[in-house]
């Protein structure tokens, strides 16, 4: 990512509160749980996740500067893979458990408030300690996730593709008859600075909230005489009277780059969801390992919920298979290329199973058969677009291809725990064989793609940004 690059704001749907009969006894009685959508189903994810660019026969029949364009269309494809199934899976859990100690109609909700809005009358150095004191007959049922996972693999989008699912800002007003004024916002994604400085967290905290309501918290607490630890107080106040869902905190190799003690940041996740009760998961490169490894404490507790080690897909995995197979049908050239085994493992070797690079790859290479005579894929289109329009990860997809550890570890955000991976990957099959049956049904498959009209649902899976920091990072 840039230095100075903003990233806009993820913003979800604004809803009136319908509240909703629990097939879970503890989430019972609970205005922020009742009025999340219901539990979603291994098959509303699929249909809600995917996301297929519309491809007719007919236009395979247009002129070429128009199929240019077209092609463009895969930028917006979206395949579930098992990992998707599992974030969700945890998303959906941390969210309503994380509601359970935060019930708007109990006592503690407005003590939680109380105790917050006294802290800022305490000395710095003594406010941790009499948080920690002063909320420890207020229990937190809030739990952390950490997602690590190689660059490029997908999990931006992954989880904005989940946390739209959902409708950002719920607004209550009466609940069993009587009076309930409250805002909720189930989740708030913001990234990790740049420079990994908390402050400029804080404020970027502020500014989401600000852009969401139109309020000006940015100007009233982050302004510069404003000290950090202030921020951080306000920040803290402002997730509990919103009663946030989850806080989705993306980037956080950033933290590398932080002047001040990484783990300054990190431990104030940690009280955030702890003390205070606000679910956080935290979004990474294999970098960002670096950080956990500092402190096992943190490490153990920002990830309370589990640590996902989200690594590229395997050539002989059930993920690639299902993936290639179904990206090499949106073809809009006059000659379609068959994938064949022997194009699956080489198409493979080009771009290592890394999600964004074999999307973009596979653009690249329908957009220099489209101006051949035979406009068809071929092993050397596909070979010259990895080397000329990909030189600048070559490096990269070289040392994952010969298996060079060395090389590897000097790109540390492809780094990778091959025990972790390991593990991973045998939990996987059985889901992955699910999802492919699944995704054969023809009814279900028509009525994705019929769906996917709606252009303003897709999230672009725009890698540029990605080999820009690769770049960097060379």
């Amino acid at each position: 990512m840039e230095k100075n690059k903003i990233t806009p704001l993820l913003k979800g749907n604004v809803e009136t509160a319908e509240y909703k009969e629990q097939e879970l006894i503890e989430y019972a009685e609970n205005p922020f749980i009742e009025a999340l959508p219901s539990i979603f189903s291994e098959d509303n994810v699929l249909e809600q996740f995917t996301r297929y660019p519309i491809i007719q026969d007919i236009e395979k029949t247009k002129n070429r500067n128009l199929r240019h364009h077209m092609i463009k269309r895969i930028k917006n494809f979206i395949q579930p893979l098992p990992d998707h199934f599992l974030i969700e899976a945890k998303l959906s859990t941390i969210i309503r458990r994380g509601y359970l100690a935060r019930n708007p109609l109990d006592k503690t909700y407005f003590e939680r408030l109380k105790i917050l809005n006294e802290a800022h009358s305490v000395k710095k150095e003594e406010r941790e300690d009499a948080l920690n004191r002063n909320m420890e007959h207020i229990r937190s049922t809030a739990d952390s996730l950490s997602i690590i996972g190689i660059s490029g693999i997908g999990k931006t989008t992954a989880i904005e593709r989940l946390l739209l699912m959902y409708p950002q800002i719920i607004k209550h007003e009466e609940y069993n008859g009587k009076l309930l004024s409250r805002t909720q916002i189930v989740w708030l994604k913001i990234d990790c600075p740049y420079d990994g400085n908390l402050a400029t967290l804080c404020k970027s905290f502020f500014k989401a909230i600000d852009d969401l309501f139109g309020t000006r918290y940015l100007e009233k607490y982050g302004y510069l005489n404003r000290i950090t630890s202030s921020m951080m107080l306000h920040m803290t106040s402002l997730a509990s009277m919103y009663g946030i869902g989850v806080l989705v905190i993306d980037e956080i190799q950033h933290l590398i780059n932080a002047k001040n003690d990484p783990d300054e940041m990190l431990n104030f996740f940690v009280t955030l969801t702890n003390t205070v009760g606000i679910p956080t998961v935290l979004i990474g490169t294999f970098k960002a390992l670096k950080i956990f490894k500092r402190d096992f404490r943190q490490a153990r507790r920002a990830g309370s919920e589990g640590n996902i080690i989200w690594d590229r897909m395997t050539k002989n995995s059930d993920e690639w298979d299902f993936f290639i197979e179904t990206l090499w049908e949106f073809q809009w050239l006059k000659n379609k290329t068959e994938l064949t085994h022997e194009m699956k493992e080489f198409f493979y070797d080009e771009c290592q199973g890394i999600t964004s690079v074999a999307v973009n790859l596979f653009i690249l290479a329908q957009e220099r058969a489209l101006n051949t005579d035979k406009e068809k894929i071929t092993k050397q289109i596909i070979n010259k677009a990895s080397k000329e329009d990909l030189h600048m990860i070559q490096p990269m997809i070289k040392a994952l291809r010969n298996n060079n550890r060395s090389q590897i570890m000097k790109y540390e955000d492809i780094s990778i725990n091959l025990e972790d991976i390991t593990f991973k990957h045998k939990n996987s099959l059985q889901l992955a064989g699910k999802i492919k049956e699944m995704a054969k049904n023809e009814e279900r498959l028509f009525k994705l793609k019929r769906n996917n009209t709606a252009e303003n649902l897709i999230i672009d899976m725009n890698t540029w940004g990605y080999l820009i920091g690769l770049q960097k990072m060379n």
